[in-house]
């Protein structure tokens, strides 16, 4: 794998993570928490869909699969998804700093078993 496609699916990677917290910011909006408390599908659906972060979210997910698309141009794909693996460290680190989420112990591990598993599967 050349640097060109290691930086291509970290990128992918990257964009997918912050999708994750636009998502999540748009799903704790108090717009959107309101309509979820109610019964009917159809003001939820229109609160979840005039979310401006849930937009952002599906449009940078979006972009990201366009990256993927680029990456698996290159590659073969078993050895390109391991790296997707990246995107729970990534995706960790954003909930921490930018959600104000915890690290438990139980994650720590966890994350070290992912770690590990992509370093063996990358030089496989």
């Amino acid at each position: 794998m050349t640097i060109r496609i290691f930086l291509l699916v970290l990128l992918s990677v990257t964009i997918s993570a912050v999708a994750q917290v636009a998502l999540k910011r748009g799903m704790s909006g108090p717009i959107v928490q309101r309509a979820l408390d109610g019964s009917e599908l159809v003001p939820k659906l229109i609160a979840v869909g005039m979310s401006p972060m849930v937009f952002l979210g599906l449009a940078l997910y979006a972009v990201g699969a366009v990256v993927w698309l680029l990456v698996l141009a290159k590659i073969d794909v078993s050895q390109a998804y391991p790296f997707v693996g990246i995107g729970f460290l990534i995706t960790l680190g954003f909930g921490v700093l930018l959600l104000g989420e915890t690290v438990t112990l139980a994650r720590i591990i966890g994350i070290a078993f992912v770690s590990v598993g992509i370093v063996v599967l990358s030089r496989s």
